[in-house]
């Protein structure tokens, strides 16, 4: 749809602000886990399962709400995203046990999924060139930038006002940024007929990831033998199959596999996966700290306080590195220098003092090197997006966001845990570090093999030649 209509800043700060949203109640919990769990008289257990419920349900809806946005208005999923998120939050501050703090979670996550590849998608349809790029690092400070923010300010209004005021923050954010928004005109694919749906697509995906969820969080407790984790186990594996059997085979597709036909669209997603599953080394960095060295939220949130400084300044920087070298520079620089941070916060050998300095500057160096990752990354993949499907795409990009950070909270989760059962908190730290530093070298090793020499260099890269199959919510 072409209205003529050129992006502004007005624009670039609301978008910024509904992905702040996200980080406020996804990363803020990260810090606040012995409050909610205090005030609500839940377990520890339900408790984790609350934190990931955001980013699964973020990762299981992302794809069909980018495919949605393509055909229904791009502007339009992006405030039903702000709306949702509003409501997700106050299902929180109302939350009195379980009940609420589960449903408030599975909202905010698919608040998340509308709102991500929604926007993403606006940016391109209304920025070029080097503006786009610009306006796309303004989108990676509100994503990776928020994370940092949103894990100081969270432990901040935690200790001051009490935890349920971070999402009434969230609110404002969300009331906020759709005001700003409201002059944005509608982008949408032009297409007619009647609208389709892959909904046997989403059922099979929706299905798999829970029974992976379930098979990761709870094997340890239910015994990596014992009957129902290998049913779990079963239902993934059956399900990956499954899914990728009846996506090549129908003309509707949640997911069209197409678009990894492009090596550099299909780096970038990857790395992104594997540098967001990361985020595990927060929940258990967060975790120790707390437990295992006495820190209040407020202390915690502060040891991020370089991270936040680091990654605002750097992404404006990843960008200009990003014109001058292209991408593939950038994002391995940037993956190694974060996983080199994300290893220090393992050394928890070290004395009080000592160990807390380290962490700080781990966590500077994590910033460092997402800032130079950001926008290389993200402008990899939308400009690698066929045009007709850059929804879809950027669905499936956000989607490996997401999903990375529900499994690498997990998966880290499950790690620390299973070590402190023992008693040796120390021990329980370092494990659960060391998964995600082997998340960190993956996701380098992925950049280094499909990303090209050349991505990211000009603003004329080819995307992937249009297919005849379509995403889901396409038009017959």
């Amino acid at each position: 749809m072409d209205t003529g209509y050129k992006g502004t800043n007005k624009m670039i700060i609301g978008i910024v602000f509904g992905v702040i949203t996200f980080w406020l109640f996804a990363q803020a919990m990260v810090n606040v886990v012995p409050e909610v769990q205090k005030d609500l008289g839940v377990s520890l257990g339900t408790l984790n399962i609350a934190i990931s419920l955001a980013a699964l349900f973020s990762g299981l809806f992302i794809v069909a709400a980018g495919g949605l946005a393509d055909k229904v208005g791009r502007k339009k999923i992006a405030v039903i995203g702000f709306i949702l998120s509003i409501i997700g939050s106050l299902c929180l501050v109302f939350a009195q046990g379980a009940i609420l703090l589960i449903i408030g979670r599975i909202i905010q996550g698919i608040s998340a999924a509308f709102i991500m590849p929604s926007t993403i998608a606006l940016i391109k349809a209304y920025f070029e060139g080097a503006d786009r790029q610009r306006a796309l690092s303004f989108w990676s400070i509100g994503s990776w930038g928020g994370s940092g923010f949103a894990s100081f300010a969270g432990g901040a209004i935690a200790t001051s006002l009490g935890w349920r005021w971070i999402f009434i923050f969230s609110i404002i954010f969300a009331v906020v940024g759709l005001f700003l928004l409201k002059d944005t005109p509608e982008s949408k694919q032009q297409s007619t007929g009647k609208f389709k749906f892959d909904y046997a697509g989403l059922g099979i995906f929706i299905v798999t990831m829970i029974a992976l969820n379930l098979f990761i969080t709870y094997g340890a407790d239910w015994g990596w033998t014992g009957v129902p984790t290998l049913i779990a186990l079963a239902v993934t594996i059956i399900g990956l199959i499954v899914f990728v059997k009846v996506e090549k085979s129908k003309e509707v597709v949640l997911v069209d596999f197409a678009v990894f036909k492009n090596k550099a669209y299909s780096g970038a997603t990857v790395s992104n996966f594997l540098l967001n599953a990361i985020a595990g080394a927060l929940i258990v960095t967060n975790t120790y700290v707390q437990v295992g060295r006495g820190f209040n939220s407020l202390q915690s949130g502060m040891l991020s306080l370089g991270y936040l400084v680091v990654v605002l300044a750097m992404i404006r920087v990843g960008e200009k590195i990003l014109q001058r070298v292209g991408a593939k520079s950038p994002m391995i620089w940037g993956g190694i220098i974060t996983t080199i941070g994300v290893a220090m916060m393992g050394l928890t050998f070290l004395p009080g003092l000592t160990y807390t300095v380290v962490v700080f500057i781990g966590f500077a160096l994590f910033g460092l090197g997402l800032g130079l990752y950001a926008t290389p990354s993200t402008d990899t993949s939308v400009s690698n997006a066929p045009s007709d499907k850059v929804g879809e795409a950027a669905g499936v990009y956000k989607m490996a966001s997401s999903l990375g950070g529900a499994f690498g909270v997990a998966i880290s989760a499950t790690a620390y845990s299973a070590v402190a059962a023992g008693g040796n908190l120390e021990a329980a730290a370092m494990v659960g570090i060391i998964v995600n530093v082997i998340f960190g070298v993956l996701s380098i090793v992925s950049v280094i093999f499909l990303v090209p020499k050349n991505a990211g260099k000009t603003s004329t890269t080819k995307p992937v030649k249009k297919v005849t199959r379509k995403p889901a919510g396409s038009n017959a």
